[in-house]
């Protein structure tokens, strides 16, 4: 029988427009937790413990905020988005 690696998404988030692209489309789904899932990829392509130092969160903080199921407050969804680099439009 073969086995196979478990799938993880920030294996191929390794530039600007494929990272943009996947946060997009994570967007467009209902689940706000298919959008947070989104960001924790984007974060582990990144670097936790970079992301966590340019978002002004502690590195423990950052895992527990992205953590399946975790209910993250706003802002610190934003400070995330801003340690990532990521600036979030609205079009009409």
């Amino acid at each position: 029988m073969a086995k196979f690696a478990k799938f993880d998404a920030a294996d191929y988030l390794d530039n600007e427009e494929t990272i943009a692209e996947f946060l997009t489309a994570a967007l467009e789904d209902e689940n706000p937790e298919v959008f947070l899932a989104a960001i924790s990829s984007v974060a582990k392509a990144r670097g936790m413990t970079a992301i966590a130092n340019s978002s002004g969160l502690g590195r423990e903080s950052l895992y527990k905020a992205l953590a399946p199921g975790a209910k993250p407050r706003y802002d610190t969804i934003l400070k995330v988005l801003h340690g990532l680099g990521v600036k979030l439009t609205v079009n009409v």
